[in-house]
């Protein structure tokens, strides 16, 4: 572990040995929220580990671009790679430039015009399934959703309904276990305990269903249009050139990735939508008023995404105020650099927080204000101030597909229902790897 520079500010409140683990744990984006008044990079120390966080905007697209310097690694990513393999999503900066461009097609814009009907198709069934006056568990059912977006989405006809339902299941299963052993601490991650064994098992059987998907795929060299025919017709024609294919593992690393990011962040995004449009009606009734005259009641394309452009702004805003991907993401320094004024040497852990740069006043006025007019022509903020989705050569590989998702889905709800909050305190953020709504429930209010 390298040691930090002490002339780096270092958060206060640090006890002996847990350092700021208390105050983590107690209020952890109050906590993150509070570091940038200490300084643009803050020491903080987790039990034994200590992590310098970046807390300026500048600062953090310099670390950003340069993933050469400033590798994927750190605890959090360390973690998730002993379960999501060496993907995109996790891989270092060795193996990324490959893997990005293998896979690069199987998100262009002629594919994604072919991924969208799924998607609203997806929505209309899960809007047609709900009574009015119901109460309905937000969270559990956009998770259902996007999981079966995914699916069809990546495997098309390619699992029988009972196959689908148990790697449905598998994933419902290995999803809060990626989440709790990124969590947890590091001696206590891996314990055999009933949670681990079903976690163990789930995870094994769901690579075991991709890796027979993916030797039916190589024997017939069909196109059905979905992601894993595109992702191993693309690793195919890499070939003629000096990527050379995916390995089988490499194939099942990018689809455990694919359908692990294409679900829990997606729907904690469609969430926090359906949420903000609650307590805001006003905007609610616009964006019905926008999706009946795009739409016209037809379902929507991937044509319509641009078109819809309220609906957009709406969702614009939910990842900025709510960004589900990571409130503290980590980086490790390849080799020593000067950075922010400090000379820092190889093995440093970095942290950066979107929720940091998302909230910071001097990039958005009144930043915890729900506010989807910020994102109006004549209001935008800087384009690289916005980092849900990541920036520069990491920036996730499915930002337009999630965006679109989100869009066409939220479009599609909020044509057919009304999401009323109940009674009672704002609902919070769960703080794990991601932001989720805190147990969302809402009475849906028939539109018809």
């Amino acid at each position: 572990m390298a040691k930090v520079p002490a002339d780096i500010p270092a958060a206060p409140g640090a006890l002996p040995l847990a350092g700021h683990l208390r105050q983590l744990l107690r209020d952890p984006l109050g906590f993150v929220s509070g570091l940038p008044a200490h300084g643009d990079l803050v020491r903080v120390r987790f039990g034994p580990m200590t992590i310098v966080v970046v807390c300026d905007l500048e600062t953090t697209l310099r670390v950003l671009r340069d993933d050469r310097i400033f590798d994927k690694g750190g605890l959090l990513y360390d973690r998730s790679r002993v379960v999501l393999g060496n993907g995109l999503i996790t891989c270092p900066h060795a193996d990324h430039r490959r893997q990005r461009r293998v896979l690069q097609p199987a998100f262009s814009s002629e594919r994604l015009s072919r991924y969208a009907p799924v998607m609203t198709a997806h929505a209309r069934e899960a809007a047609e399934q709900w009574h009015d006056g119901q109460i309905i568990d937000v969270n559990k059912l956009m998770m259902q959703l996007t999981e079966r977006i995914i699916a069809e989405v990546m495997f098309s006809d390619a699992l029988a309904p009972a196959a689908l339902s148990t790697a449905l299941d598998d994933l419902g299963v290995v999803i809060p276990g990626i989440i709790r052993s990124m969590i947890m601490p590091p001696q206590l991650a891996w314990l055999p305990t009933p949670a681990d064994r079903r976690f163990r098992r789930a995870h094994t059987r769901l690579r075991a269903t991709l890796g027979e998907i993916i030797a039916e795929r190589r024997a017939d060299h069909a196109d059905r249009g979905d992601l894993f025919s595109a992702m191993l017709s693309t690793a195919a024609a890499s070939r003629e050139d000096d990527d050379g294919p995916l390995t089988d593992t490499e194939a099942i690393d990018q689809a455990v990735s694919f359908f692990v990011a294409g679900t829990e962040t997606t729907s904690s995004g469609l969430a926090w939508a359906l949420y903000a449009l609650g307590r805001h009606p006003e905007i609610c009734e616009r964006v019905r008023a926008e999706v009946d005259e795009v739409l016209g009641g037809r379902p929507g394309t991937y044509a319509d995404v641009p078109r819809l452009e309220l609906t957009g702004r709406v969702v614009t805003e939910a990842l900025r105020a709510w960004p589900p991907a990571g409130w503290l993401l980590t980086r490790t320094v390849a080799r020593d650099v000067r950075l922010g004024g400090h000379d820092l040497p190889a093995g440093t852990t970095l942290g950066y927080s979107p929720y940091v740069i998302h909230h910071r006043p001097d990039l958005y006025p009144a930043p915890d204000r729900f506010a989807p007019e910020r994102w109006d022509a004549a209001h935008r903020p800087r384009r690289e101030a916005f980092i849900a989705f990541g920036f520069g050569a990491r920036r996730c590989i499915g930002d337009q597909f999630a965006f679109a998702e989100v869009v066409l889905a939220l479009a599609v709800l909020v044509a057919r229902w009304r999401f009323e909050p109940l009674p009672g305190p704002d609902v919070r953020p769960s703080v794990a790897a991601g932001l989720a709504p805190h147990r969302l429930r809402m009475r849906v209010a028939d539109h018809r």
